[in-house]
């Protein structure tokens, strides 16, 4: 199969927008735009992973047996990730119509709504019923303002940087992900060491009300930046465009599902170690908030390697970086369930490192500019968006849920969830086969 891009994949480049150099004022802040906003967005999305690992099974769900109660939590977890490609196609229209900027400001002040208001949530002993569905109504919004926020962050660092640093730049949007779920995991951690029961009354709400005040930060940084060029380019040859949705599904259909193939590895290593994995571990008796600190250790690792990775993309190309992290993941699969299944804390310590920090980290960093350079300006928003978040609904929406079901279907045994893990590492490296080198493309 040809490598070479057909001419609806990527249309030629009749000249090259203006790019700025990455020490720049106004590269530098672009780039704190997006890594800045990424990490309040995903602060609050993953903020409500750890809870749903740790508190709404008692909070929303206490009359269900725990196995049954956990599982109901995950499922109101998965609902955010069901969102997720709907806000990518809600924001992606219009960011391809209407610019990459205005949407930015838009899906971070929808996340803080969301957020807050779950901080606000009276409990299913309270209200009865309607607190877990208004839950799930909470975590709808959440889903479709992080859904948008990605293809936004992602695509204003991309369509600015010089072409050899791409990958590199976009890092800053992904990076913002590892960044978001450390300040959330050390916020619930800190009052997770409130004594008796003030935690599960009171202390896991904090943290859901500081995102106002992050959203206000996120808001000043982002006002500032200016449009992509790309898309400035494309405004000015004022030609006609079809809806963005019916020309990736007529053009860029391919591109879709093999990006969607490749970005899931990510999203089942990260749900494997840091939503599942910190549950199974308390469960079987690891301390709760050394998990809690560890797992954010590992997210550190996560946004270091993310950058290191990037920046081996732009040298070597994202194919072989992705490539390589998916076989590794393949490998390590079954010994990072063995470990996590341990119930001591060095076990999961160890785990973490190598499937959230090692594994995940490499294939995180090269994943935005590789996904978003298989898509044309007039659609990258849209594709890009529907690639990226139908797999973050696969790989890290449904992962919880699947592997609690097929741990209840072996007996508690861990065999049927290394292959479920192995096959998804070695379905990304097909994907990723089949894909074009993107780091010589021109993006306008």
């Amino acid at each position: 199969m040809s490598s070479a891009p057909s001419q609806d994949t990527l249309p030629e480049a009749t000249g090259s927008a203006p790019e700025h150099s990455m020490k720049s004022k106004d590269m530098r802040r672009i780039l704190a735009s997006s890594f800045i906003g990424s990490a309040i967005e995903y602060y609050d999305f993953m903020l409500y992973a750890t809870a749903a690992s740790l508190v709404f099974n008692k909070v929303f769900f206490a009359n269900l047996g725990p196995g049954f109660a956990l599982f109901a939590s995950f499922v109101t977890l998965a609902v955010g990730y069901v969102a997720r490609p709907l806000g990518g196609l809600i924001f992606g229209h219009f960011g391809d119509r209407l610019g990459r900027k205005k949407m930015l400001v838009l899906s971070m002040l929808i996340m803080g709504f969301g957020t807050t208001m779950i901080g606000l949530l009276p409990t299913t002993a309270q209200i009865g019923i309607a607190a877990p569905l208004a839950l799930v109504v909470l975590r709808l919004v959440q889903g479709v303002a992080v859904g948008g926020e990605w293809g936004g962050a992602a695509l204003m660092a991309i369509e600015h940087a010089p072409k050899k640093h791409r990958g590199f730049a976009a890092a800053f949007a992904n990076a913002g992900g590892p960044a978001g779920a450390i300040l959330g995991t050390l916020a619930l951690s800190l009052f997770a060491a409130l004594s008796g029961d003030d935690f599960l009354v009171w202390g896991w709400r904090v943290p859901f009300l500081l995102s106002a005040a992050l959203i206000a930060v996120g808001m000043i940084i982002r006002l500032k930046v200016s449009e992509t060029p790309a898309f400035q380019k494309l405004e000015a040859e004022g030609a006609k465009r079809r809806v963005p949705l019916l020309d990736v599904l007529k053009n860029n259909r391919r591109a879709v599902v093999l990006g969607l193939l490749a970005t899931t590895a990510f999203y089942v290593c990260q749900s494997m170690t840091t939503v599942w994995g910190v549950s199974v571990a308390v469960e079987n008796g690891a301390d709760k908030n050394g998990v809690l600190n560890i797992k954010a250790f590992a997210a550190l690792l996560t946004l270091i390697i993310c950058f290191y990775s990037a920046r081996l993309s732009d040298r070597v190309g994202r194919r072989r970086v992705l490539i390589g992290a998916s076989l590794l993941g393949a490998v390590l699969a079954y010994p990072i369930l063995l470990l996590i299944d341990n119930g001591e804390l060095w076990a999961f310590a160890l785990a973490i490192v190598l499937g959230n920090g090692l594994v995940q980290g490499f294939l995180y960093g090269p994943i935005a500019a590789y996904v978003a350079e298989q898509f044309p300006t007039r659609n990258r928003y849209t594709g890009a968006s529907l690639a990226y978040q139908g797999a973050s609904m696969v790989g890290a929406g449904f992962t919880p849920m699947i592997v609690a079901g097929l741990s209840l279907a072996a007996g508690g045994g861990l065999w049927l969830i290394a292959i479920f893990w192995i096959a998804t590492m070695l379905a990304a490296v097909v994907a990723v086969k089949l894909t074009p080198e993107g780091t010589q493309r021109e993006l306008d």
